[in-house]
């Protein structure tokens, strides 16, 4: 299972990680918490569901918002920068994205998810469509994308 992976790398090579979290509210920090001696790696879970909590908590300018939309490639890299300068983690996680069921539109349907990852310098930001037609099944796949993309970057 890529979770088991994904712990035992962390715990291996000494990581730290910490999350920011919109539409999987906290899904996330739930499965990186699960396994025993999950305190070794998760230092931070924030579940920065509203625009106003991205603006206070992680700092994300409004003005980004107001342009781009909270789910956007910008507020995502902003999530994931400013969480890193926060934790001082090794690995920073920034997810924000519409799970449904409405809220979607033709340029940004439900299903529509970012998902940032902070190592080192290194950025990756990742556009995802799940086609999931339930909103508990969209985050169950957000959190498995995630789970991959951390297991490539360690």
């Amino acid at each position: 299972m890529i979770l088991k992976k994904v712990h035992n790398k962390l715990i291996q090579k000494k990581l730290t990680i910490s999350v920011a979290e919109s539409c999987t509210g906290g899904l996330l920090s739930s499965y990186l918490t699960s396994l025993p001696r999950a305190s070794n790696y998760f230092q931070n879970g924030l579940i920065t569901y509203s625009n106003k909590s991205k603006i206070k908590l992680l700092k994300v300018n409004k003005k980004i918002i107001e342009k781009y939309g909270a789910v956007s490639q910008q507020c995502c890299e902003k999530m994931v920068q400013n969480l890193s300068r926060i934790t001082n983690s090794k690995i920073n996680i920034s997810i924000t994205g519409i799970a449904g069921p409405g809220g979607g539109s033709k340029l940004k349907p439900v299903g529509l998810v970012y998902i940032g990852l902070k190592k080192s310098k290194k950025v990756i930001i990742s556009k995802n469509i799940f086609k999931q037609e339930k909103r508990k099944l969209i985050q169950i796949a957000t959190v498995k994308k995630t789970l991959e993309l951390i297991n490539s970057i360690i």
